[in-house]
């Protein structure tokens, strides 16, 4: 079994760059299918294991897609398959993104429904309602939703009860070559979705209002290859952020985005943490005391769902009382427990965590419930008297590139060990020739 041991008490210094974001290259991956000519070039592409699932996923497609050197190269000439197999599309529920790309272009998908973290209930109603409007009937049946339209998809006016990410990427994307204009109303707003979207107007695509509530597409007859970059990913910069900033240290996230990460900025500033704008990032200093401060999590430009575990670690360390209430994902509390065996004061009342700090923790061995949990029990372990051992390293390594290898390379005292339990011997260490490669500046 691996975990990640955490030895807190180091402040955490020097620079440290960001990757592609998850977020938004797994979307753009699945835009590359609706190209009837050309290669796709995708720059910025970093080596998650969510990545890889959506690699294999377009494979079985019939697509051929290459990876290396942090670039995805994808040809979806050929003739295209319609079924995403359940063995990968149950690791990660962005592989539900394939569908509105698959109507597009050949009017037919067979999908099993999706997986990933388990963090609260997620329909992909919005998604299938979208695809109605435009003409599409669908069925869901024996663990498979099944669409297809004859002929071309229809334009169509589609309010969003809620501005679901996903739901707005794979309208979009079904969009671009429906006859006609589709309007999506309380589209989602996120960085994310202006990053497809400048993908897909490379290609060939009319699509217009990305980043604001509302979203037109203009239908057009094919689309082809074309290069794209991916945007820094804002949540593997958050988290560096609260790094920097629960251990006092002084570090610069290189690629952070202030523009897209204005809701933690105001939040951490709030806190008492300095952060000032430098040649391409962000430099972040803790302070000596922190400040207790609420958060509520909403839809983009508001603070992100995917920052509270992360803030809540950070929060535990503040002078007095703070409150985070979750209202985008229900049940998104699992860490909560976790937390509590490090001797945190949480209070979990409806959709509010009740913190009360400072917190002086203590390393316990923990597992990762989901992603972004799994990096705020690093980054409490950052802070706790003793060893945190984080076990469960397949939802974090779906987020993050070589997570402790990294930290390592700002001062953390992180390993990644491969415990031996068949000989009774635990907790065993790798030696020093075995340790990761930090050389990550």
């Amino acid at each position: 079994m691996e975990k990640i041991i955490v030895r807190g008490g180091n402040q955490l210094h020097g620079k440290i760059k960001v990757e592609g974001a998850k977020n938004a290259v797994l979307p753009v991956i699945a835009a590359s299918i609706l190209a009837e000519r050309g290669t796709s070039h995708i720059y910025d592409v970093p080596s998650l294991a969510d990545v890889y699932t959506m690699r294999e996923v377009l494979r079985n497609l019939n697509i051929e897609v290459e990876y290396e050197n942090r670039s995805f190269r994808v040809n979806a000439e050929g003739v295209l398959k319609t079924e995403a197999p359940f063995e990968y599309v149950r690791k990660m529920r962005a592989s539900f993104l394939v569908m509105g790309p698959l109507l597009a272009r050949i009017g037919k998908a067979r999908i099993a429904l999706p997986g990933g973290c388990a963090i609260g209930s997620r329909p992909i109603d919005q998604h299938l309602k979208g695809f109605e409007a435009m003409g599409a009937k669908v069925e869901i049946g024996k663990g498979f939703i099944e669409a297809q339209v004859d002929g071309r998809l229809q334009g169509a006016k589609i309010y969003l009860d809620f501005p679901s990410v996903g739901a707005t990427e794979n309208i979009m994307m079904a969009a671009t070559m429906a006859e006609g204009t589709t309007i999506i109303e309380n589209a989602a707003e996120e960085p994310e979705i202006v990053c497809l979207a400048n993908y897909l107007n490379a290609m060939g695509a009319k699509v217009r209002g990305a980043g604001t509530g509302i979203i037109r597409v203009e239908g057009v007859e094919g689309l082809q290859g074309a290069e794209h970059t991916v945007i820094p990913d804002r949540i593997e910069a958050g988290t560096f952020m609260v790094a920097a900033a629960i251990t006092k240290g002084d570090l610069v996230v290189e690629g952070a985005v202030a523009e897209h990460l204005r809701p933690l900025i105001a939040k951490m500033e709030e806190m008492g943490v300095t952060i000032t704008e430098v040649e391409n990032g962000l430099r972040v200093i803790g302070p000596e005391t922190l400040k207790p401060v609420d958060i509520k999590t909403m839809p983009h430009p508001g603070f992100p769902t995917d920052m509270q575990a992360q803030m809540m670690a950070l929060l535990l360390q503040a002078d007095g009382t703070s409150v985070i209430t979750e209202t985008v994902f229900e049940n998104r509390y699992m860490h909560v427990e976790e937390f509590r065996r490090m001797n945190s004061n949480i209070k979990i009342e409806g959709r509010s965590a009740i913190i009360t700090g400072p917190n002086q923790l203590q390393g316990a061995e923990v597992a990762a419930t989901d992603l972004r949990a799994g990096a705020a029990l690093i980054l409490a372990g950052l802070v706790a008297e003793g060893v945190t051992r984080v076990t469960e390293l397949q939802h974090i390594d779906r987020g993050y590139v070589n997570l402790a290898a990294k930290l390592q390379s700002i001062g953390a005292d992180v390993d990644r060990i491969e415990e031996v339990v068949e000989t009774g011997i635990e907790d065993m260490e790798a030696p020093a020739s075995l340790r990761l490669n930090t050389n990550f500046v």
